[in-house]
């Protein structure tokens, strides 16, 4: 195509390419810091598993906590009865 005389047409291919390349300068970050951000979460998610796994214990606690009043109540039944 002869743009010398069509002059309107090199204007608006300069202006499609000034804004393709705009639009790829502002998406290409966006996707950079998607990548970052889904590499964190998934160092996030183990950190969390392990903390299921290491917790998983407490569980039990109200059953210690039960076992542990029990006990406290019968020695100060014992040491009420000895006088104490």
């Amino acid at each position: 195509m002869d743009f010398t005389n069509h002059p309107g047409w090199l204007v608006g291919y300069i202006i499609a390419t000034v804004v393709v390349l705009v639009v790829v300068a502002l998406v290409v970050p966006i996707l950079l810091l998607a990548h970052k951000i889904g590499g964190q979460a998934q160092r996030i998610n183990a950190g969390l598993e392990g903390a299921v796994v290491n917790t998983a214990g407490l569980k039990g606690l109200n059953t210690t906590i039960a076992y542990a009043t029990a006990i406290v109540a019968g020695l100060n039944r014992g040491r009420k009865k000895l006088g104490g």
